[in-house]
């Protein structure tokens, strides 16, 4: 089993603020009354964020230090991979993956996995450090250093991930992050 960085950085974590709160409010058409999944949430930084913005906000993430962190009276928590979602078709009305797809080993598989439990007419946010920036590259080759496994993709790679008949995909990018949405047709 591979060690986990983020278990151990999970207290810190926890603490730091989410700054992108209205850009993914717009991205992700926000508030919405139904189910928000925020797939590899870990500690529920940014789920507290829209807390107010959903009717149920639901945190995915495979590591259980960075699960422990979040507020359990808040949110429906799930210890699992995104590669393997343990929700039923169509669970969510949207789908927010935040700083979190560069960390993920099978990522098509996780496309998958979030375009199957995304309800007709549901969109998903992907928010990413954008690899075409200099400054990610340098973040890039740090988590390499650290042996984090991560593989950063540019938003037209993200898409790809999601070539399915019927998706529709936008990219929005500002300062060094990219947001890739993702939306699934009635």
């Amino acid at each position: 089993m591979p060690f986990d960085h983020f278990g151990l950085i999970a207290p810190i974590f926890s603490r730091v603020e989410y700054s992108s709160l209205e850009t993914l409010l717009e991205q992700a058409d926000l508030p919405t009354q139904g189910r928000v999944l925020d797939a590899g949430g870990g500690t529920g930084r940014v789920a507290n964020t829209i807390r107010e913005h959903a009717g149920e906000v639901v945190i995915a993430d495979p590591s259980l230090g960075m699960l422990r962190e979040a507020d359990q009276t808040q949110f429906g928590l799930t210890c699992s991979n995104s590669e393997a979602l343990p929700f039923p078709n169509a669970s969510f009305e949207r789908i927010i993956m935040v700083d979190a797809l560069h960390h993920v080993i099978h990522q098509g598989q996780t496309a998958r996995e979030m375009y199957r439990v995304l309800k007709p007419g549901g969109r998903i946010v992907i928010e990413e450090p954008d690899i075409r920036s200099i400054y990610v590259k340098l973040i890039a080759v740090a988590e390499k250093m650290l042996l984090m496994r991560s593989h950063f993709l540019a938003p037209s790679k993200i898409v790809g991930l999601f070539s399915f008949d019927s998706a529709i995909t936008s990219i929005y990018a500002a300062d060094h992050n990219a947001w890739v949405v993702i939306e699934k047709p009635e």
